[in-house]
């Protein structure tokens, strides 16, 4: 198993298509050229094309005879910079990372503030006018726990069940120059569904800003209608900061497969 960070702004998400560059495709290729095998690469989450991980983690099996804790290093030597293995180890040969629990924490960055920053540009969302985090936080709160959260999910989404738990969901701010704030949405759960957390992004932006009462997110949550949540907040401010396997890594009876 492999811990895998990257900046996907150059990327179409992390799952392999033909013709265009994505993280899993980089990492195959690169497998390829260090064991000479074709590497069935697995990974805990699928981002999307734009999002940014610092703690995606992904398997595959190999004969190759080199440590685990040695392919860190002989895949950086061959993959672009934006792309970094932090850490290789054995797993048992049937550990699969999306059938088995495991607590999956995003972060969403909001850049509120009268201008945008350049050095930041490629991993948050810009947006100039006021936002209200109290309120944010007002709405947020109602998301914890277990609920069925097809209102924010893709309406494309293929997931059997939409029942999903939240486990925490915080709006921190951070100083963001003289003039603004950086707001972060940290959330942490055991698995999500397609766009949830940027759907969740969007519908809290429009609750900051006023467009939605802050008492509107029961309703939002119990209608279980995509139409009645905000818009999906762009890409590049979304990042997996990690993803913890609380049972350990072993083999596991499988459980609905996660996001």
């Amino acid at each position: 198993m492999i811990t895998v960070a990257y900046d996907g702004t150059d990327y179409h998400g992390w799952q392999f298509q033909e013709g265009v560059p994505t993280i899993e495709g980089a990492l195959s290729a690169r497998l390829l050229d260090l064991t000479g095998e074709e590497c069935s690469l697995t990974g805990a989450s699928r981002t999307d094309a734009g999002v940014h991980a610092l703690g995606n983690v992904a398997v595959f099996d190999t004969e190759s005879r080199i440590p685990a804790e040695k392919f860190p290093g002989a895949l950086n030597a061959r993959l672009p910079g934006e792309i970094r293995v932090l850490k290789g180890q054995e797993v048992d040969a049937d550990f699969h990372p999306r059938h088995c629990h495991s607590v999956k924490t995003y972060e969403y960055r909001i850049l509120n503030s009268r201008s945008e920053d350049p050095l930041r540009s490629r991993y948050v969302h810009w947006y100039y006018g006021a936002l209200d985090t109290e309120r944010m936080r007002e709405a947020a709160a109602v998301l914890i726990g277990e609920h069925d959260f097809t209102s924010f999910c893709s309406v494309h989404a293929q997931s059997e069940t939409r029942v999903r738990t939240i486990c925490s969901l915080d709006v921190l701010t951070e100083a963001a120059g003289e003039e603004g704030k950086e707001i972060v949405l940290r959330i942490t759960g055991n698995g999500f569904l397609y766009n949830m957390v940027r759907i969740i992004a969007g519908t809290l932006i429009d609750v900051g800003r006023g467009q939605t009462a802050a008492g509107a997110m029961e309703g939002i949550l119990l209608g279980k209608d995509r139409a009645l949540a905000g818009p999906t907040a762009p890409a590049k401010g979304l990042t997996l900061k990690k993803i913890a396997f609380p049972d350990g890594l072993r083999p596991d009876r499988p459980e609905r497969e996660q996001d």
